[in-house]
């Protein structure tokens, strides 16, 4: 019953699929990234993102990638990454690749292409630098500079799931970087969001959670002020 209701969902229609109270707690600790419960599927945000999105933006999001991945519109996948089941490998619509089918990975590809302006999003990857784990003290540095701002969205995506959120460094070699410290940084971005506003597709989204999971904006702030 609740796939036949997400598959009707049209850019314009509400679905409030759970009366689960909203728990800020949850919001505030260390989450795995792999979620398991019916509410925290995947397959939800890849229906809501493509209900307001597909046409729009033409863009799609896609899970059961090797590996996150933005790919422009018409470019192959099959030379970055490998997706199981497969699917078409060009496509006319700009694609948004996440890992698995982790919850978590969907809402921090997303919060990237929030993010990223429209010359970016005609490029892999938004052609953005990135060095994989084991980078020096000044990669750290730019990597925190360059995530701050999504993890932020991320974030607020989490909170208006009712899912758990950690901040993640991406750095498990460099024992002495302080992730209390970054998760600073992505605090005071969030709170910037919050108070100077979201970008606009970042905006749309949020209001696609909140109306399916029964949330608000107000359980943003109040995350944000048990942490601040």
């Amino acid at each position: 019953m609740l796939y036949n209701l997400l598959n009707k969902i049209a850019p314009k229609q509400v679905v409030n699929i759970t009366s689960m109270p909203f728990d800020s707690q949850k919001c505030l600790v260390p989450a795995p990234h792999k979620l398991s419960t019916d509410i925290h599927s995947s397959k939800h945000l890849e229906q809501l993102f493509n209900a307001e999105f597909s046409e729009t933006e033409n863009t799609l999001l896609l899970g059961n990638a090797s590996e996150p991945l933005y790919l422009p519109a018409s470019q192959s996948y099959r030379e970055h990454i490998s997706v199981t089941p497969e699917v078409d490998a060009c496509c006319h619509q700009h694609r948004i690749f996440y890992r698995a089918n982790y919850f978590a990975s969907a809402l921090h590809e997303i919060a990237h292409w929030c993010i990223a302006g429209q010359e970016r999003r005609i490029k892999v990857d938004y052609g953005y630098w990135y060095a994989p784990d084991g980078r020096n003290t000044r990669q750290q540095q730019l990597f925190e500079e360059v995530e701050s701002k999504p993890q932020a969205l991320e974030w607020a995506f989490s909170i208006a799931s009712n899912a758990g959120f950690r901040v993640s460094i991406d750095n498990l070699s460099m024992s002495e970087v302080n992730d209390k410290d970054f998760e600073s940084k992505v605090l005071n971005a969030l709170d910037r969001y919050c108070n100077n506003g979201f970008p606009l597709r970042a905006k749309q989204f949020l209001s696609r959670l909140f109306d399916f999971y029964g949330t608000s904006i107000s359980d943003i702030k109040l995350v944000l002020n048990n942490k601040l």
